[in-house]
């Protein structure tokens, strides 16, 4: 954007109108963007209903209403370079009204190093109007329209936000003022090779609905004192979370009633268990029970125009370690806005003469600079290294900003989530050469290539080397995408020798396409990988990518082997579940090579980067487990709506899978009996129990048998069950300590009473039975009417409560259960032979939480809400339901661009071989906060035996095949580490298989001394050894030559 704003009396000429013939969506704008765009233009509008099966994800992250906001949002994006498209693809995917793309400039070759919608093809040509239809296919339900002429201030006032990019300081200034002036929100955002630049101005009046998305925490109250303030002290089970200055509401305190329904108050944290709330001083005393839930306050903030931020700025820091350099940063960035007004161009890189002119620019803004801004001393070898790398246009960086301003966009459409305030500035120079003396400027020349922009920041000789790496990408969903994009863009692995290999099982679903941007709706049921493959070579044809299917794990070592690791340079994880994380990082080590992992969870990514012999690995640190529900609290004492929904889980697969599995197994596998019998506790008898009734008492033969079951096994469980559970637990009973028994955590249950006329009891019996169906190979039927028919004609006997019934109160209680043997045999004696079932099979359910036509979340949500009504639990509606039980991750396109972009920064170091561990950096991101912390990774433990010191990359490598071509036996192994290492060997394993002991029997040890090292473990593990396999890892237990137990690396055993 080169012309200064016009006024609103101007009138703008453009091109004529053009509609792309693949695409409806494409308009080129010649005058303004109406306020209301017709409804062809625009599909999304505040009336328009959410499209769940797309947006699931990203609504989680949302929620509903600041979705619904970001639907009616128009917003421009200026700009169309690197910064500008990634911005652009994130708010198009995120789901806003409708997109404008703007941009006067033609296609360069320096474009090409960032923008990943413009091809080589395209020199010379509009980057707005060759971008339009590329973006438009990211989400149907965003139009996006070009316009390409200057920005009036007629056109702008369409806009609900405008985003600038890569735009001149006195073009910022003026539209600033005209967005702050007329309630516009304003994002402006900027790279300049290492460097990133964002301002946020959403006007003076802000309302800010939600400030961090987390879910409203609540907590069980044990005590309220009569005080001013009243002070509340909670169960003592979990710390509850608040902070000072939190507002909360209170429900179902008996005694202190006032409290109940109040309006929300404001509290002082006092404890973990406690705090304060208002006077309660004139409050009845309080007696029992209650729950104090937070409540989510909106509130007005205020933005400074840019104009009074540029001398008066606010700074979020992005690196604690760089406390003092936005400062600096906001001064340099004005001085490169006048180089380019005195030069008319940006500093050459690596130039010295350019950057001594940066400087003096600098050192003049400093000296005119408010206090507010003016730093006592400059630090000009910032500005220089500003200077040297300001043409470059970088890929890596442009996600990470792209990737926050997006996310801004999005606060300002929503008033979800704490925007920047207001200003923010990034740097990664610990990318640049650890020796930097090679790095000159006659290597970072433009060649008139699309890596151009990149080797204007690091030379030449890196972009060689990019494009020689081998790399391993395990994932193609939201990171992969992202991943392989960047890759391209980078030129990893797209040169002479290089390859990325990518492995992916899974296929591409409609959620999927909210956030992996490389794949379109007419991908959907496609082989990931194979599509992420090809959509990169769309962005660089010269990416030489392999696709693969498999899944990583001991049982692709024979794809996955040691050749295959040991011509990689690197491996980057992509992955979604921590036993595969784990799983990658033990290969990592053992070959050696770097590895460079991460991961979301809605707003919130981290960036972990592992580099043999010089940091800990992946599996040297992890997250405390998740905090279990006691069994018992799912079974008899709910008191969320979290236990109720695992409670419908647990009972889905109770119902629909298991059993059908257990069947199976006992008519096809003769042993099923005996194995089962060997179980522990109640075990044997509930499995063997469940095959009875599959099999005999509750086997359905019609649609109406599987109705009749649904209708009693609904009473038996919202019915019988606790009408049994009120009658060994009386709602007056007593502890031995006198203390009511339904108090505290154990809320007191009603039975229900089964309504043909209720919907969630007809939603309950309808998938249920259909489920049932299923599992019987059954067809069922979604006739409501015809179910309603058949449940009116269904007799339930009357349920009378039994004594002698136990109901364990606690775990303890559960896990010393034991059955009558007497008991056992005669059900054992009962079971049909399978003989006489000859044929016959059942159909286990998997759980699929995507599919809303199959009936498994109808049922979830009428199980989980129905028990929370005996329990009286405020009911999840289907999208929180799905959200729990289904144990779906919060994803947002936001996080993954700029997570990724952290991780390509750390690529380049890796690729260049970066040996100081300051140089790397670990990032954690929140950007709902917004947060940002990064710190060097640890170093790995060191360990010592005698004077040698050794960390988790050190072995003994052992050459298996000895001069004269036969292999080691045992003998010579331990004889070799007491000569070579004065080590005695006292155990030797491979995996769970035991190879030697210094207490084996001394007949099986007189065997096995002199038989080769391969023989014993394929005799051991009873498996043969792949030909694949060219080393064996064999751990030790070792005394040295004092006798003393001492720890040693694990031994790779060479074979072939």
């Amino acid at each position: 954007m080169s012309r200064s704003l016009l006024s609103k009396k101007q009138r703008v000429t453009g091109p004529d109108l053009k509609v792309d013939s693949n695409c409806s969506s494409a308009r080129s704008m010649m005058f303004k963007v109406p306020s209301e765009p017709s409804n062809e233009m625009s599909k999304n509008n505040s009336d328009t209903e959410i499209d769940e099966g797309l947006y699931s994800r990203q609504l989680y992250v949302l929620g509903h209403e600041a979705m619904k906001r970001l639907q009616s949002s128009n917003v421009l994006v200026s700009g169309l370079r690197g910064l500008g498209v990634e911005i652009a693809k994130n708010i198009i995917l995120g789901g806003v009204k409708a997109v404008t793309l703007h941009d006067e400039g033609t296609t360069q070759w320096a474009d090409l190093s960032s923008q990943f919608y413009l091809r080589e093809e395209d020199i010379g040509k509009n980057r707005a109007e060759v971008s339009q239809p590329r973006l438009a296919e990211l989400n149907s339900y965003v139009p996006v329209n070009i316009y390409t002429g200057p920005l009036v201030k007629d056109f702008l006032g369409g806009f609900q936000v405008v985003v600038l990019t890569n735009s001149p300081l006195e073009d910022q200034l003026q539209v600033g003022e005209f967005c702050h002036s007329h309630g516009i929100k304003l994002v402006v955002a900027d790279s300049r090779g290492l460097f990133g630049q964002l301002f946020c101005d959403f006007g003076e009046e802000m309302i800010l609905i939600d400030s961090n998305g987390e879910q409203p925490l609540s907590a069980m109250v044990s005590m309220i004192t009569k005080d001013n303030p009243g002070i509340v002290t909670c169960l003592d089970e979990a710390r509850h979370g608040f902070e000072s200055g939190d507002f909360v509401s209170f429900t179902e305190v008996q005694g202190m009633s006032e409290l109940n329904g109040a309006p929300p108050m404001e509290i002082k944290v006092l404890g973990p268990y406690t705090f304060s709330v208002c006077d309660t001083s004139c409050f009845s005393d309080y007696v029992r029970g209650g729950i104090v839930s937070q409540v989510k306050v909106s509130k007005k903030i205020g933005f400074k125009s840019l104009t009074a931020s540029l001398a008066e700025p606010d700074f979020v820091i992005t690196d604690f370690a760089k406390y003092a350099r936005p400062a600096h940063l906001h001064i340099g960035f004005q001085a490169l806005h006048q180089f380019y007004i005195q030069y008319h161009r940006v500093p050459r890189p690596h130039n010295e003469e350019d950057a001594t002119k940066l400087v003096a620019l600098a050192q003049a803004v400093n000296a005119q600079a408010l206090p507010a801004v003016q730093q006592d001393i400059l630090d000009e070898d910032l500005i220089r290294k500003l200077a040297y790398v300001a043409g470059g246009d970088l890929a890596p960086i442009n996600a990470f900003i792209g990737g926050l301003a997006a996310q801004e966009v999005m606060k300002a459409c929503s008033g979800k989530f704490m925007p920047i305030m207001q200003w923010l500035y990034f740097d990664a120079l610990e990318c640049l050469p650890e020796n930097r003396a090679g790095l000159t400027e006659d290597k970072c020349l433009p060649l008139q290539n699309r890596y151009d922009g990149q080797v204007a920041v690091f030379g030449s000789d890196l972009q060689k080397k990019l494009g020689k790496q081998k790399y391993f990408l395990v994932g193609a969903g939201a990171i992969g995408c992202e991943l392989l994009k960047n890759f391209a863009m980078i030129g990893l692995g797209c040169g002479e020798g290089g390859e990325i290999t990518v492995t992916d099982m899974d296929t591409i679903e409609k959620s999927n396409l909210n956030r992996q941007f490389l794949f379109r709706p007419w991908d959907v049921t496609k082989l990931k990988s194979d599509t992420a493959a090809a959509a990169v070579r769309q962005i660089n044809p010269y990416i030489r990518v392999t696709s693969h299917q498999n899944r990583v794990g001991p049982e692709t070592e024979c794809i996955y082997d040691d050749d295959f690791f040991q011509n990689l340079d690197g491996v980057a994880n992509a992955l979604d579940n921590v036993d595969a994380r784990l799983y990658m990082d033990r290969r990592c080590v053992y070959y050696h090579k770097p590895l460079l992992e991460s991961g979301t969870l809605g707003t919130k990514g981290n960036v972990q980067v592992v580099i043999p012999f010089l940091t800990e690995s992946y599996s040297s640190s992890q997250d405390p487990p998740e905090k279990s529900v006691p069994i018992c609290t799912l079974k008899n004492f709910p008191n969320a709506i979290e236990h109720t929904l695992q409670w419908a889980r647990d009972e889905f697969e109770g119902l629909f899978k298991q059993p059908a599995e257990n069947v199976n197994h006992y008519l096809t596998d003769p042993k099923f009996v005996e194995r089962t019998l060997k179980l522990t506790g109640s075990q044997p008898f509930e499995v063997l129990e469940a095959v009875q009734r599959s099999l005999v008492l509750q086997r359905p033969h019609t649609w109406a048998d599987c109705v009749t079951w649904a209708c009693h096994h609904w009473h038996t469980q919202y019915s019988h069950n606790i009408q049994q559970l009120l009658h060994n637990f009386p709602p007056d009973q007593l502890t031995s300590s006198g203390a009511p028994f339904w108090s505290g955590p154990k809320r007191c249950p009603h039975p229900l009473t089964f309504d043909v006329n209720n919907p969630l009891h007809l939603d309950y019996v309808v998938a249920a039975a259909n489920l049932f169906a299923q599992t019987y190979g059954l067809t069922g039927s979604q006739d409501r009417a015809a179910v309603a028919t058949v449940l009116r004609s269904v007799q339930v006997p009357e349920f009378t409560p039994k004594s002698g019934i136990k109901i364990h109160v606690s775990d303890q209680e559960l896990q010393s259960a034991f059955v009558d043997d007497s008991q056992l045999k005669e059900l054992t004696v009962t079971l049909p032979s399978p003989d006489k079932l000859s044929g016959f099979k059942m159909y286990p359910i998997d759980f699929e939480k995507d599919d809303d036509s199959n009936f498994h979340i109808d049922f979830i949500v009428a199980a989980s809400n129905l028990r929370a009504e005996n329990y009286d639990i405020p009911p999840a509606d289907r999208h929180k339901s799905k959200l729990i039980a289904g144990r779906i991750i919060p994803a947002i396109a936001t996080t993954t661009a700029a997570i990724v972009g952290l991780v390509c920064l750390e690529l380049y170091k890796v690729v260049q071989g970066h040996r100081q561990l300051e140089s790397y950096k670990n990032g954690f991101i929140n950007l709902a906060i917004p947060f940002f912390s990064f710190s060097e990774p640890l170093a790995p433990p060191y360990h010592q035996y005698y004077n040698r010191e050794w960390t988790l990359w050190d072995r003994f490598d052992v050459q298996g095949l000895q001069a004269n071509g036969e292999e080691m036996t045992l003998r010579q192994f331990l004889n070799y580490f007491k000569k070579e290492h004065k080590l005695e060997i006292t155990m030797l394993s491979h995996g769970v298989s035991m190879l030697y002991s210094f207490f084996m029997p001394a007949t099986k040890l007189k065997e096995r001394l002199d038989q080769p090292m391969t023989e014993i473990v394929s005799h051991v593990s009873k498996r043969k050894l792949g030909h694949h396999i060219q080393a064996l890892v064999l751990e030790l237990c070792c005394n040295d030559e004092s006798g003393e137990d001492i720890e040693v690396p694990y031994v790779r055993y060479i074979i072939r």
